[in-house]
């Protein structure tokens, strides 16, 4: 066999094989994706709080600034700045002595006025003599003169004497009057100065925390001048807070049917609960939003005035919501949609659904659900992580920390 013999032999040997290669390819097809590698949990129905969310703002239960009533130096402050104080408890002490020393003057007027007085009503009783003493004179005298046994001038003279009696008594009961009148006025003082005098002792008005002392022992203060110390009460204690107006016909509506509960969260993370006390009577028209306010009884006086807090107000409770992780929803051209997993064959399908809010359930570690109105029903199989290598009818596998 020559050379060019074994070349063509070769030749074809090496065609045969390459389309012996080519035809199997062709048979395989394309090989098929491993399952996609995903942690899914299962839809839950519960019984979930419709809530309002707002930020809201402490306020003081009432707030009293604390000013003198009267102009006098203070003597002794009888408490401390910051502290709590009772109802009644004496707050400041001023300098009594000069309203002292005009009582006493006011008293000596007065038992002046006393005195006269009692001398008016002795001089009308003489002069009541003296005038009865002169009208029985005035009277036999006229009967003398119809006699002819007196003068006309005689008589004319008694009759005189009786009628200046009767103007002398006259002004004896106007000196009586006016002693009296002078007696009230003086007592009229006298009260007020020592009411004054009570001033000086100024006591806590309500029961609250003390704020900052104003004023020192040895300042002058006058009357309903400068502000001694502002008293705030802190239990009970309100929270302010706004909704949108869309909310108010619900809060209404539930408010009447029973006291809405308020939770307040502060920023250490202490959560508290009290009843919604008061809607406002408009809506503010440049936000949109009434102002609500919640009384907090605050005994452990977890809330402080002027501090921020997050409220929530339970308006009602929906029975039998289907709540699903809130990071297992997801955003498409056609809205929000999830992907469901069939556990018969380990595949994913995507699902519309309608988002109606999120949802954290009380307690430390729970997480954001998504309460759902429709798309997926209670006990399904929920792709909660993994899903963006996700496609209509991928096959999936579930990671470890997945639901069963």
């Amino acid at each position: 066999m020559n050379r060019n013999s074994l070349l063509l032999i070769t030749a074809v040997i090496l065609l045969s094989a390459g389309c012996s290669r080519n035809s199997v390819s062709a048979n395989a097809g394309p090989p098929a994706m491993p399952p996609v590698a995903v942690r899914a949990v299962r839809a839950q129905a519960a019984d979930v709080p419709l809530t309002a969310s707002a930020i809201g703002n402490v306020e003081a239960y009432s707030s009293v600034d604390v000013k003198a009533r009267v102009t006098a130096p203070i003597l002794r402050v009888a408490f401390e700045e910051g502290q709590n104080v009772n109802k009644g408890e004496l707050l400041f002490e001023l300098d009594p002595e000069s309203y002292r020393r005009q009582i006493a003057e006011l008293q000596a007027d007065v038992a002046k006025d006393v005195a006269s007085e009692r001398q008016a009503a002795a001089t009308i009783d003489k002069d009541k003599a003296t005038e009865t003493n002169y009208e029985s004179v005035a009277q036999r005298s006229t009967a003398l003169l119809k006699q002819g046994i007196l003068s006309r001038e005689q008589t004319d003279q008694a009759v005189m004497n009786a009628q200046g009696a009767r103007a002398s008594i006259d002004a004896d009961q106007a000196a009586l009057q006016s002693a009296k009148a002078s007696e009230d006025a003086d007592k009229a003082r006298l009260a007020e100065t020592q009411l004054s005098l009570s001033y000086c002792r100024v006591y806590a008005p309500i029961s609250g925390r003390a704020g900052a002392v104003q004023v020192k022992a040895g300042n002058v203060v006058k009357e309903n001048d400068t502000t001694l110390v502002s008293l705030l009460q802190v239990t009970p204690i309100y929270v302010t807070f706004t909704v949108p107006e869309n909310l108010l016909p619900l809060v209404r509506k539930y408010n009447s049917e029973r006291p809405l509960q308020v939770s307040a969260l502060t920023a250490g993370g202490i959560s508290v609960t009290g009843t919604l006390r008061f809607i406002d009577n408009t809506v503010d028209s440049t936000t949109g939003t009434i102002k609500l306010k919640a009384e907090f009884p605050n005994t452990e006086r977890a809330l402080w005035p002027g501090q921020f807090v997050n409220v929530n107000t339970q308006l009602d409770l929906e029975r039998g919501r289907v709540l699903v992780p809130a990071r297992s929803i997801q955003n498409g051209p056609q809205g929000q949609y999830v992907w469901v997993m069939n556990p018969a064959d380990q595949s994913a399908a995507m699902r519309t659904v309608q988002v109606l809010r999120d949802y954290t359930a009380p307690g430390q570690g729970s997480q954001e659900q998504a309460v759902l109105g429709n798309g997926v029903n209670a006990g399904e199989m929920v792709i909660s992580e993994g899903q963006m290598q996700l496609a209509p009818g991928a096959h999936v596998r579930l990671l470890s920390g997945s639901a069963t």
